[in-house]
């Protein structure tokens, strides 16, 4: 069944094809998926009780790294309390169907957000993996949103509170991390005994050498030089590529149930895996495809029959019959 989806990007919701792939035949799950803080459309993972939610103010015209009113943390109304707990069982409703998929001993990397992660955690871990560790991603650089509460004072014309006030800001300190959760699947026999059985759940760490070192759970990695951002939550394919070369080797099956504009599935073909790979939101699935196009990387679209026919220049051997 597997035949039937690997180096394709099929657009739908991956909850409706996961059932159909073999079990135990996924070497690494590798996502970056929906972090439920409200981010876009695709990010409302709640019942939403608020219509201005992803709305703007005047204040946020123009503005690159705020361009969407989200949910505060202290909520707009009750219901919200309930946000968190409603991330979870949808993070649930997937990571149960994910499990019975990976390999024994096979590794799962999590991206999510520093607010939300450990409801996702708890997803996991209810439905059978075990948390190995959380790693985290330093970034370049991160927008500091904090605002000024002098000038929130002075807009209510309370002056001499902005005069004690002053150098405060509402909000938090730049976030400069994102959290990387890395889980496996659990195995019935010794570790060694399970990496020759499997072939997964060593790391590769000759490779994987930074600047001659050991690598840590502190990963720094930025974005290309000629590498274009399509996706406003997008990761650098390096971070990725240096993800599957630790915990995989070439030829293994690398599955992102969450594809956006494609980044996993180009990052394991510049490594020689096989990808398997859904996208729920057409532009960006469109996205994926005219980026894996334009990578050479082997790729099909939903509609079974309307396979593109590019083969990856680095040799992935299953071929997309037309």
């Amino acid at each position: 069944m597997n035949n039937d989806y690997i180096n394709k990007v099929v657009c739908a919701d991956c909850r409706e094809h996961l059932p159909r792939l073999n079990n135990e035949s996924i070497d690494l799950f590798l996502s970056d998926i929906p972090y439920g803080i409200s981010l876009d459309e695709w990010d409302v993972l709640h019942n939403n009780t608020n219509s201005a939610l992803l709305g703007s103010s005047p204040a946020q015209n123009g503005k690159s790294g705020f361009k969407r009113r989200g949910k505060p943390i202290n909520g707009w109304s009750s219901s919200d309390r309930n946000i968190g707990k409603e991330y979870q069982e949808w993070c649930l409703s997937w990571t149960s169907l994910v499990f019975p998929l990976m390999k024994e001993g096979a590794s799962l990397f999590a991206f999510g957000a520093r607010r939300t992660l450990h409801r996702a955690i708890n997803a996991f871990e209810e439905s059978g993996f075990l948390l190995k560790d959380v790693l985290a991603w330093k970034k370049p650089s991160a927008h500091h949103r904090a605002q000024k509460f002098t000038n929130v004072l002075r807009g209510r014309g309370l002056d001499r509170e902005a005069l004690e006030w002053e150098g405060w800001r509402l909000g938090n300190l730049a976030p400069i991390y994102e959290p990387i959760a890395w889980f496996f699947k659990p195995y019935k026999v010794t570790m060694t005994d399970n990496i020759l059985k499997n072939r997964v759940g060593a790391l590769n760490i000759e490779t994987c050498r930074i600047n001659g070192s050991s690598p840590t759970n502190l990963l720094e990695f930025g974005f290309g030089k000629d590498e274009e951002r399509f996706h406003e939550a997008q990761k650098p394919l390096a971070l990725l590529e240096f993800l599957i070369k630790l915990t995989t080797k070439e030829g293994q099956l690398v599955m992102d149930p969450f594809m956006g504009s494609g980044s996993t599935a180009i990052a394991a073909t510049h490594q020689n895996r096989a990808f398997i790979g859904f996208e729920i939101t057409r532009q960006y699935y469109e996205l994926s495809i005219d980026r894996l196009r334009t990578a050479s990387c082997i790729v099909d679209n939903e509609e079974r029959g309307h396979a593109l026919p590019l083969f990856a220049k680095n040799s992935i051997s299953h071929k997309i019959s037309q």
